[in-house]
């Protein structure tokens, strides 16, 4: 008789084994002292306490879902179970709503620990809202375990994980300790302590299955608990864009920044996009986005122009070393970077982390003398909040790769085919920054001053994008100075602002002189009548540029549901131009005046979550105005010196949609109709190759997606990741650059549509031994109306853009090789283009047409990290276009063939 409450009782206590998952852990102990001796207070309270007796005091206190702080009784068959440990933390980001209206809150989070110790699935089991959630959950999914083990052998768990958010007292004690002061300088979430529960099973398929759960788990137990770390993992905002409304694919660079590749290389490894070069290291290239090119898609740095923050040489030119993440929008651009954009938009994100000091180096030498040097470091004074950054680059390259041309015999004339080696084809480029100001005062959460400077210098050896007769001495360049002011702060009551001023003085030269004639052996075999290799009369140009910036945005959130964001950026450059060649001297009097733009740009956002925030809605309008002044000696007036002027003033509307489904599976829907108003190189020109065309009107487009994710992380058989997205783009007045004329101009073709879906895969073994990744795009861009240039071409294909692509990649990798915390990992990449026409598809015969064919091309990576705390060194040799292929983008201008390079990175 005493046996069966006996027996009850064990059933009892498995079964609250089993549910404590479900049940939130209770933040504090609510009698009058905690168990096991934890002081009685708030979160600040006792968070002061521990930090004043040292991390092993807060690794001693007990789980506050353990009653009685009793030890774990050994797991099934007599092992002894032992809980996850925290080895690698997140701090998540203070939603900046909550934070300008002084809330606080505490989230449960359900983690469920695979047997490598990695977070693959992380459930809200009791929610603060105004966005805590959200932040919480995409920091613990970037946690690190040890994870559980059974007799030794690591197993599946299941933890409680209480995430607080804290804002520090206003004001701070001076009598504070050093770490109050860093506390109340970062006012951001920390980890507080875990209710630990493990599920011990054999595997981790077996979590799921609630009957053997119950089966094999211990009663509840106190354990160990990891004392709160402050590290910044990289990641949970990448992870936050991802599951968000908007139309968006974030790329991580850890890994590319051990590799060799440049940000050409990163970006077009993934769907939907392709870059396309004219030759090597610096030279001009095509970036496509859904098949909208050019100045069609807007860039930006940490959400300020690319070309406006001392980047003017392009995207793909820009250091991996000094960018976190890469942030692509496809066709729907939110309203917080205050642009114009047709196709979409990339913003490069750099280290945004401002806590402790960190430095990092890396260098990178290869073939044909390219050699790649990027620093940055970065340090926090936290009693003051005064911050500091500094970051700096040096590219170089010869680009002296060989090339098959057509050359003509001196004696008879006769052509015939060589291979030659470019020899005026380098590039240098240079540049550096210095970030200065406070972060996490009362009275500012950032006010951040960075000035910059970057120079480059480009040697041309063909006219642009055509390689036809060879340049010897054409170059150009350009000297950019700047600075920017940011500013954000909460106002209260659910409001934040965020402001931004920059100012950027460009200073640009164009150079061709030369009176020689060269051949493709860099030899001049004749003189000139009149000097000038690309045009005569010969210029030596100097451009001058300055452009100012400016953005204010307000963020208000009324309800936890409901958000609103208005935002307005204004943009204003102005351009002059002088000729300092003696033998042009009627070019000053043609480009004596001025050309200004000035570019307005408004939005309203309302946010919307629902369900659970199983449903996102994010829906707002956009208002633009441009103001066109251009005086001097206009085309198509005689010469006459004349001022022409043109304002444009128009509308547009967009909508994101995001519905979840699961934890893994969630849907997309998009829909923007866009404006994108030219650009001052489009209306104005170079100055240089390009004439400038004042009769361009802005573009349209009505841009769509439709697509669905599943980011299955928690299976036995490893993490599963597929991403499908279907897309339109109609198009009214694309603006293309024509460049099979004598004269190179931006010009209108009346309308186009492109339709086309992009997917991509991926799968990591559990471990992470083995990583497999591809995707694949497909776009059908046609010309869709039978008016204005091109009339005759109406449905077929636009020219020279690939509509078929495709990436793949492979990784094998192995830990701790030589030393504990070590990898070396093999990737092989491959990247498919299939063949392309450089004109109309109509236009002339098959046989006669000229095309660029398929290409298929290959590279491989060999890298050694190692890591000993708080430093990481790694190595890596890469060979790329491995089997030497022929490789050509623009009218058959030759790529490099096979090219080898190393790089070894540094950070402490």
């Amino acid at each position: 008789m005493t046996r069966r409450p006996l027996a009850r009782r064990g059933l009892l206590a498995g079964a609250l084994a089993f549910l404590l998952p479900g049940v939130p852990a209770p933040a504090h102990a609510q009698d009058g002292s905690a168990p096991g001796g934890v002081e009685r207070g708030g979160p600040g309270e006792r968070d002061r306490d521990a930090s004043a007796r040292g991390p092993s005091a807060a690794a001693r206190a007990p789980d506050a879902g353990a009653p009685g702080g009793e030890r774990a009784p050994p797991g099934v068959g007599g092992a002894r179970v032992e809980p996850p440990q925290l080895v690698e933390g997140v701090e998540a980001e203070y939603p900046p709503e909550a934070r300008a209206a002084r809330q606080e809150g505490r989230v449960v989070l359900k983690l469920l620990i695979d047997a490598s110790g990695r977070v693959t699935e992380a459930e809200i089991a009791a929610r603060a809202g105004h966005g805590f959630d959200e932040a919480a959950r995409a920091a613990a999914l970037r946690f690190r375990f040890t994870p559980a083990r059974r007799g030794g052998t690591p197993v599946a768990s299941r933890i409680l994980y209480g995430y607080d958010f804290r804002l520090p007292e206003e004001p701070p004690s001076p009598a504070s300790t050093a770490r109050d002061r860093e506390q109340a300088g970062i006012s951001a979430a920390r980890a507080s302590s875990p209710a630990i529960a493990p599920v011990a099973v054999a595997a981790p398929a077996q979590v799921a299955a609630p009957a053997r759960a119950a089966e094999t788990a211990p009663q509840p137990a106190q354990a160990p608990v990891p004392a709160p770390i402050a590290v910044t993992v990289r990641g949970a905002e990448a992870e936050r864009l991802r599951q968000s409304a908007q139309a968006i694919t974030v790329i991580e660079t850890v890994e590319a920044q051990r590799r060799t590749a440049d940000m050409g290389e990163v970006l077009a490894r993934t769907q939907g996009v392709g870059v396309r070069r004219s030759a090597g290291l610096g030279s001009w290239a095509r970036f496509s986005l859904n098949g909208l090119t050019d100045e069609q898609i807007r860039f930006f740095i940490d959400g300020v122009p690319l070309d406006l923050a001392g980047y003017p040489f392009g995207v793909t030119n820009v250091p991996v070393n000094l960018v976190e993440r890469v942030e692509i929008y496809r066709g729907v651009v939110p309203v917080d970077f205050g642009a114009d954009a047709l196709g979409g938009a990339v913003n490069l994100v750099t280290d945004r982390d401002v806590r402790g000091t960190h430095g990092a180096a890396s260098y990178e030498v290869g073939s044909y003398d390219s050699h790649r040097l990027t620093l940055s470091a970065r340090h926090l004074h936290e009693p003051s909040g005064f911050f500091a950054r500094v970051g700096g680059f040096f590219d170089s390259a010869k680009n002296d790769y060989p090339v098959d041309v057509v050359t003509a015999d001196p004696t008879t004339g006769r052509e015939g085919h060589a291979r030659a080696y470019r020899f005026h084809d380098a590039y240098r480029a240079a540049g550096g920054s210095a970030e200065l100001g406070f972060v996490n005062r009362s009275w500012a959460r950032r006010l951040l001053l960075r000035a910059f400077v970057t120079d480059y210098d480009k040697e041309h050896q063909h006219k642009f994008g055509v390689m036809k007769e060879p340049y010897g001495e054409v170059t150009n360049g350009e000297t950019v100075p700047g600075a920017t002011l940011q500013y954000e702060q909460g106002l209260g009551r659910g409001v934040a602002l965020e402001a931004l001023l920059g100012y950027t003085y460009g200073r640009a030269t164009f150079l061709d002189v030369s009176d020689c004639i060269y051949d493709w052996f860099g030899r001049c075999f004749r003189k000139r009548r009149t000097p000038g290799e690309d045009e005569s009369p010969p210029r030596d140009r100097v451009f001058r540029e300055h452009s100012g910036l400016g953005r204010l945005s307000l963020r208000y959130r009324p309800h936890p549901e409901h958000a609103l964001q208005l935002s307005a950026s204004p943009t204003f450059i102005r351009r002059t131009a002088e000729e300092r060649s003696p033998e042009n001297s009627r070019a000053n009097e043609q480009l004596r005046g001025a050309h200004s733009l000035f570019t307005w740009v408004y939005g309203v956002e309302h946010q919307l979550n629902l369900l659970d925030d199983r449903l996102e809605n994010r829906f707002f309008v956009k208002d633009y105005v441009q103001m066109l002044r251009m005086k001097g000696r206009l085309p198509g007036l005689h010469g006459r010196f004349d001022q022409r002027e043109r304002d444009t003033h128009r509308l547009g509307v967009g909508d994101g949609l995001r519905y979840r489904f699961s934890e893994w599976l969630y849907a997309k829907a998009s829909y923007e109709w866009a404006t994108r108003l030219p650009r001052p190189v489009e209306v104005f020109g170079d100055g240089a190759m390009i004439v400038a065309n004042l009769d361009l009107k802005p573009e349209t487009s009505h841009n769509g997606n439709l697509g669905f994710t599943i980011d299955a992380r928690d299976t036995a058989s490893g993490a599963w990741r597929l991403d499908a997205n279907g897309f339109v783009r109609a198009v009214e007045r694309l603006i293309v650059l024509n460049n099979r004329t004598e004269s190179i101009q931006y010009i209108h073709v009346s309308g186009a549509r492109s339709l086309g879906i992009e997917a991509a895969a991926g799968w990591t073994s559990p471990g992470e031994h083995v990583a497999l990744d591809g995707n694949i795009t497909y776009d059908d861009f046609r010309k869709t109306s039978d008016e204005g240039l091109f009339s005759r071409s109406e449905g077929e294909r636009m020219p020279n853009r690939p509509w078929l692509f495709a990436n793949g990649s492979a990784r094998a990798q192995l830990k701790e090789v030589v030393a504990p915390r070590d990898t070396l990992s093999l990737t092989w990449d491959t990247r498919y283009v299939h063949g392309f026409y450089l004109g109309f598809e109509n236009w002339g015969r098959v046989e006669s047409k000229a095309k660029v064919p398929s290409q298929l091309l290959h590279s491989i990576a060999l890298t050694y990290v190692a890591r000993d705390e708080p430093r990481t060194v790694s190595f890596t040799i890469e060979a790329h276009n491995l089997t030497d292929e022929r490789a050509s983008d623009f009218y058959g201008v030759r790529r490099p063939g096979r090219t080898l390079f190393s790089k070894a990175t540094l950070e402490m």
